[in-house]
């Protein structure tokens, strides 16, 4: 029998704010062991959270990005487990009235194909702390309680692992493009955890879902995946039962193994939190959130293609992070017949001293109006494309504007027809079998000619003044 796949994500992100969801703790990655605490994320009685206005502006941020309906009016709830890196045993959460349901996620596939994924809801809580286990033992780091958590919960619309793996890269692009987390995983502020289940072909009734955690990276949410998606299939075709259950991805061995029984929301008794009154949204503010989002990742795109003529992966490259695509349209404003030799620029030269995640484009020394300049330079025929090259690599190294480099080692492009003309002269003199190779039809022997002069000029001979002197004298 063949079966459909089925999966659908919940998708965990800490918000990029100083303090923590409901108190002034310093909510920034590291530091010692519980040395980011108070009373209020220790869960000590007789204190009262406080709801932070920065977490709330960035999960509405990414509820508008996500073309979610906002009601005018949300609450927080508690939901109710015990676990050692949970000091109060119940986490605050959000579960009968989320600040955002019924959006979407628009996803590109590498063919062109779009799909829409629907998103459920999306939710603020606060995170828990974090388990270390050590020496046949564990200890609790409390630093990440209380931490601004996002959660959004899309419903079961991905088919495939392809799909899932732009599912992943798209989301973790809008929260970066909206500027809600810095969603870097390694230090646990992106985490996904995959819904799978599989059905027979055609049939409607979902499956029995299975839940994974414990995922570090997009990379292991794929093998986790992979491997569940294999091991149901196997089950279902020896006839065996699939639960409902949460599993670990265990990353070593390369399998998932059972962790619990998968809970649903009696298990948590859910309750309104007392503690915290019902936000209402302002309108106004509300709508000055939605002015204030930037142009989707997808939307910019297509624009690159359509404004500037670039090719789509040109315009794709470009788009994937939002600093490198302000940086890109500040280099090419008002030049737009340049906009394909900057991009090739950015893509060969620039992008190269980005190599990791946490690199950032406005801290290179190089700057947009470096490559305006450049480009200026170029389409004036005061240097050539080759010499702009090596211009570009000194201005990475120094932060140097590009004019001045050039004039600093009397790089300027000869452009002046009369000195040029000595230069093909003597070339021509001195290449005899290469001119009557050419005169008798040889049309590639111009390249070798042009490329003399070249040498004897020192590579400041106007390449394109020089083929059509060639041409002219032969």
């Amino acid at each position: 029998m063949s079966y459909e796949i089925v999966i659908g994500l919940e998708t965990h992100t800490e918000l990029h704010t100083r303090s923590k969801v409901f108190c002034r703790c310093d909510a920034g990655f590291g530091g010692e062991p519980n040395s980011h605490v108070c009373p209020v994320c220790l869960g000590l009685p007789g204190t009262l959270p406080v709801l932070n206005r920065r977490s709330l502006e960035l999960a509405l941020l990414t509820a508008l990005a996500l073309e979610c309906e906002i009601p005018a009016r949300f609450q927080f709830d508690r939901k109710n487990y015990y676990y050692p890196d949970l000091p109060k045993n119940y986490q605050i959460s959000q579960e009968y009235q989320p600040l955002g349901r019924n959006g979407r996620l628009l996803l590109v596939m590498p063919d062109g194909r779009e799909k829409s994924v629907r998103i459920h809801n999306v939710h603020l809580e606060e995170d828990a702390g974090k388990l270390l286990h050590e020496g046949g033992g564990a200890l609790v780091d409390l630093n990440r309680a209380g931490t601004s958590l996002l959660e959004i919960v899309s419903y079961p619309d991905i088919a495939s692992l392809a799909e899932l793996d732009v599912y992943m890269a798209t989301m973790r692009q809008l929260l970066r493009y909206v500027g809600a987390s810095d969603c870097k995983m390694q230090e646990g502020s992106l985490r996904f955890e995959v819904n799978i289940s599989l059905r027979p072909a055609g049939a409607t009734q979902l499956g029995t879902k299975v839940e994974l955690k414990n995922i570090g990276s997009m990379k292991a949410a794929m093998r986790a995946a992979g491997y569940e998606i294999e091991r149901q299939r196997e089950a279902l075709e020896a006839g065996r039962e699939i639960v409902q259950e949460t599993r670990l991805w265990d990353e070593e061995r390369g399998v998932t193994a059972p962790m619990r029984s998968k809970e649903g929301a009696k298990d948590y008794r859910y309750f309104p939190e007392p503690d915290l009154v019902p936000v209402e949204v302002d309108a106004a503010w509300l709508e000055a959130l939605r002015r204030s989002l930037p142009e989707p990742a997808t939307a910019r795109r297509r624009r690159f293609v359509a404004q500037y003529g670039l090719p789509d992966y040109d315009a794709g490259v470009l788009t994937a992070d939002r600093q490198v695509a302000d940086w890109f349209e500040a280099a090419v404003a008002g030049r737009t017949d340049q906009a394909k030799t900057i991009s090739n620029w950015v893509m060969t030269h620039i992008l190269k001293e980005l190599p990791g995640e946490d690199d950032r484009i406005e801290d290179l020394k190089v700057k947009p109006e470096h490559l305006a300049q450049l480009a200026e330079l170029v389409s004036s025929g005061a240097i050539s494309g080759n010499q702009a090259k090596e211009v570009l690599l000194l201005v990475i190294e120094s932060g140097q504007p590009p004019a001045e480099i050039v004039e600093a080692r009397g790089m300027k492009q000869l452009s002046d027809a009369s000195l040029l003309e000595k230069f093909v002269e003597d070339v021509i003199a001195a290449n005899p079998k290469q001119v009557e190779q050419y005169r008798a039809g040889k049309e590639a022997v111009l390249g070798y000619l042009v490329g003399q002069v070249m040498k004897a000029s020192k590579g400041q001979a106007n390449p394109k003044l020089v083929n059509e002197l060639l041409r002219s004298r032969l």
